[in-house]
């Protein structure tokens, strides 16, 4: 990227950083994937909306904060990825509220929520993506789900148009969120929350964020390449169970390979798998929790772009 000096894209002078023919892996936690035709990371909220506006009609555009959650196929992705994951992204208390961007690492706010004095959002702790990733998804964890928090949102549209909305625009489910009605521009994307968590100890909140860790630590392979958890826990059971009842800790495909650890993660021990390793290989544990249980997984990883 070109971080030197203003750009023009189109008759638009933006403030942001463009990059073309982008790795993907560079951008995702699974560390594969192909390119993206096009990357932007915007300067601030003015600058998308500028940015939004300028890009041709019908280009498909991709939200990506810390890439936590998803997989860019090794054909790569034929449209714009914007950026949103940033290390100004601001947080602040404003009338008993957490307010939070949506840029910002979901383990940030919960150290913010407790340093100011509030309980509840230690669990955003234990989710490894940003505010906006969390919204899209209802990222929970450790008993509790983003959403029982969100007071309102703002969203930012095609058109760069910003506005606020209430949690009842929303239908919100295990792992979904989505808005009841389309807006006129279409696709909308999370920029910020106002997040209402109790007022508590900021000792009791801290030891509880480090006992969360020491747990995440403990359970999960962190220190290998992973999207987090692959796929929904269906109901009165769990992913990982299933996973490992089939046999399947430590089987491989191409460079990637079922977690030891975890069976609900899927691990790039050598940073040497394709997307397409990564893909079968969450197609094979989905076929053989349903041959042996009957019980067919939902994945919660997003996947995206086009095969090689």
């Amino acid at each position: 990227m070109n971080m030197a000096e203003p750009l023009r894209f189109g008759s638009t002078l933006l403030r942001g950083t463009l990059a073309m023919h982008e790795p993907m892996a560079k951008h995702v936690s699974w560390r594969a994937g192909g390119h993206a035709a096009r990357l932007y990371a915007p300067a601030d909220l003015e600058d998308l909306a500028a940015f939004l506006r300028a890009l041709p009609a019908g280009e498909p555009v991709c939200f990506v904060g810390l890439g936590s959650n998803l997989l860019v196929r090794d054909g790569g992705y034929a449209g714009t990825v914007v950026l949103a994951h940033s290390t100004h992204a601001a947080a602040r208390v404003e009338d008993g509220l957490v307010f939070a961007e949506a840029g910002l690492a979901s383990p940030k706010v919960a150290r913010f929520a407790a340093t100011h004095g509030f309980e509840g959002a230690e669990f955003l702790a234990g989710v490894p993506g940003t505010v906006g990733g969390a919204l899209a998804m209802n990222a929970g964890c450790y008993g509790s789900e983003t959403w029982e928090f969100v007071v309102r949102v703002q969203t930012i549209d095609r058109a760069g148009a910003v506005r606020t909305r209430e949690p009842g625009d929303y239908e919100i489910g295990y792992r979904h969120s989505a808005l009841r009605r389309a807006s006129a521009a279409g696709d909308e994307w999370f920029t910020a929350a106002w997040f209402r968590f109790r007022d508590g100890d900021p000792v009791r909140a801290r030891t509880r964020i480090k006992e969360l860790l020491a747990r995440r630590v403990a359970t999960q392979p962190l220190n290998l390449p992973n999207a987090g958890s692959v796929f929904r826990n269906p109901p009165g059971d769990h992913a990982a169970r299933l996973v490992e009842a089939c046999g399947l800790k430590g089987f491989a495909i191409g460079g990637a390979r079922i977690s030891e650890k975890h069976a609900n993660f899927i691990v790039n021990p050598e940073r040497s798998a394709s997307a397409a390793d990564i893909e079968a290989l969450i197609a094979h544990a989905r076929s053989e929790v349903e041959r042996r249980f009957g019980i067919r997984l939902v994945p919660e990883v997003r996947i995206i772009g086009d095969a090689a």
